[in-house]
């Protein structure tokens, strides 16, 4: 499944130019021109990434297009392109997940791509694993019974059964792709 990238920026030669080298190297783009029709189809379409220009029709339109992308449902990773390279902790307050300067070797913009989609997948997969309740968490912190016997036979502990297992694979995984990701 080719995985879908919105491009949102109000110079042509660039959102071309990067449509067809995120084609070529199999990505589904779709593309708008300014920050409003880069809302509507961030609304009307699913995208695993938004990659947007700061300034377009406003010098608001690029926040614009990333609340809007923080907002979706279905949560795209989000990267600010940009020619006027500002402080990280300014794009980070805006809601992007990276900030890309250009112009930029393609090489280089794909590996950053890459890699910004591969922490944001971790990311999400370890969101979707569901966290014990607060009563099975409770329960779990209660220490055992320190009765003491002449006798005493190790306590086995019981299993909560191959779910709770599967679970806890899949957070350690997840975390072990992200920090993968993140040493890229």
């Amino acid at each position: 499944m080719k995985r879908r990238i919105l491009l949102v920026d109000d110079e042509v030669a660039v959102l071309l130019t990067l449509k067809a080298v995120l084609e070529i190297s199999g990505f589904d783009v779709d593309t708008a021109a300014s920050g409003r029709e880069g809302r509507s189809k961030l609304r009307a379409h699913q995208y695993n990434m938004v990659i947007t220009d700061m300034r377009m029709e406003s010098d608001d339109a690029g926040a614009e297009v990333i609340s809007a992308a923080q907002s979706a449902s279905y949560h795209p990773a989000i990267a600010l392109l940009t020619a006027f390279p500002i402080a990280d902790e300014d794009w980070q307050t805006l809601g992007a997940d990276k900030m890309l300067v250009k112009p930029m070797h393609t090489q280089i913009l794909l590996q950053q791509i890459e890699k910004l989609l591969a922490s944001h997948e971790a990311r999400l997969t370890i969101w979707s694993v569901p966290l014990p309740t607060s009563a099975a968490a409770s329960k779990a912190a209660k220490p055992a019974s320190t009765k003491s016997t002449k006798l005493a036979k190790p306590i086995a502990k019981k299993s909560a059964g191959p779910r709770s297992a599967g679970k806890s694979a899949v957070k350690k995984s997840a975390a072990k792709q992200v920090a993968k990701a993140a040493r890229r």
